[in-house]
């Protein structure tokens, strides 16, 4: 009742084509095929400096608990030079 049926559907594309003609219509679909794929690409840009970002904190985290470390050793050291 409600629905569209496909002869509905069929003269509807029928108009939109003798309105706007092939060449422009085949424009438009190529100008929204490049719209979808740039959002996509800056989708997977964002996920990969997140992912790297993520990385460098990670990485950044483990250098500076091994400098935590070193410094402590080398504390020790200079206390256990100063009591001999």
């Amino acid at each position: 009742m409600g629905g569209i049926s496909i002869w509905q559907l069929l003269i509807i594309a029928v108009i939109v084509v003798l309105l706007f003609g092939t060449k422009k219509l085949r424009n438009l679909g190529g100008d929204l095929g490049s719209a979808i794929k740039g959002f996509k690409n800056a989708i997977g840009d964002e996920k990969d400096s997140a992912d790297k970002a993520e990385k460098n904190s990670d990485t950044l985290a483990d250098n500076s608990s091994t400098t935590a470390n070193k410094v402590s050793e080398s504390k020790e050291n200079q206390k256990e030079n100063s009591q001999a």
